[in-house]
């Protein structure tokens, strides 16, 4: 690889001093480099557009957060992601910072593997007609990595959920919520709340309630292909369900009564590089602290 991009969290590297070095070494190295962005914590990248047509791979500074958000700021480029972990956990980041040269160096002799992972097309629908009458109303179109979840939007108040799937209703959940998880996302809010690991090249989504007020509501796996469509129910008849809808954690629009979300698997992916022989089952033990076997 020849041409790069650094798209970096300012809230994790200060003053940008590692998107610096990095930059600085590819330029030793005459490589060329674009800083396409700084991410915050708070929204999404600047200077996306800007990112040059040639860019062979994207070098995201940060957390999962930042890694997602740059996934889905790039949904539309065919460019690889190489995540460096200034993080936490960093489940999705490959390297750590200190592994910075031994990676750019793997990177120049095209010493690595891109994954493609699966992602989420989401199209979240008014139920309600307009003013003039009209019918559904288009509300929002966007792609996840991650996952798309549904949550109630009051802290005292439940939500009801009816779960379609291919238009066929398979149940109806009343508690906190629904998310809907790819492989990738099966590692966070998912298995926060309760749900399934998914190997990543398994094409299969996950679907999770959250906290359900039933004894008898669990997760269902089911394939990629398959059409899922998540409509706000009504718990008492006298007040309408308010609920919000999430992508990727970022919250994306109020939904009552009547408004739905439909899922697919999107056409795009999102390009992970991989330098090291770490299995998922490593990383999973390793980044999430589960004992050796």
């Amino acid at each position: 690889m020849e041409r790069f991009c650094i798209i970096v969290n300012s809230e994790k590297d200060h003053n940008h001093k590692t998107a610096l070095y990095i930059m600085d070494y590819l330029k030793k190295k005459d490589k060329s480099c674009f800083l396409a962005a700084s991410i915050t914590n708070s929204g999404s990248a600047d200077r996306i557009n800007e990112i040059p047509e040639e860019t062979e791979c994207a070098i995201v500074l940060g957390g999962d957060g930042t890694i997602i958000q740059a996934a889905n700021d790039l949904v539309h480029r065919d460019i690889p992601i190489l995540g460096v972990n200034l993080g936490t956990v960093g489940y999705l980041a490959e390297i750590e910072k200190q592994n910075i040269v031994t990676a750019l160096e793997k990177l120049f002799a095209d010493d690595c593997q891109i994954e493609k992972r699966l992602m989420l097309n989401g199209e979240v629908f008014s139920g309600n007609k307009n003013a003039e009458g009209e019918g559904i109303l288009n509300l929002h179109k966007g792609c996840a990595l991650n996952d798309i979840f549904v949550t109630k939007s009051s802290v005292c108040r439940l939500v009801e959920i009816k779960l379609y799937i291919n238009e066929k209703l398979i149940d109806t959940y009343v508690g906190d919520g629904v998310i809907i998880s790819t492989p990738t996302g099966s590692t966070g809010y998912n298995l926060s709340a309760g749900g399934p690991v998914l190997e990543p090249g398994i094409n299969a989504l996950v679907i999770t309630p959250i906290c359900p007020h039933s004894l008898n509501k669990r997760s269902l796996v089911v394939s990629d292909v398959d059409k899922i469509r998540m409509e706000i129910g009504r718990c008492k008849e006298r007040h309408p369900d308010e609920a919000v809808v999430y992508f990727d954690g970022n919250e994306i629009s109020p939904l009552v009564t009547g408004d739905f979300i439909s899922i697919t698997r999107a056409k795009e992916n999102t390009q992970i590089i991989k330098l090291t022989e770490n299995s998922f089952f490593d990383i999973l033990k390793n980044k999430l602290g589960r004992e050796k076997v």
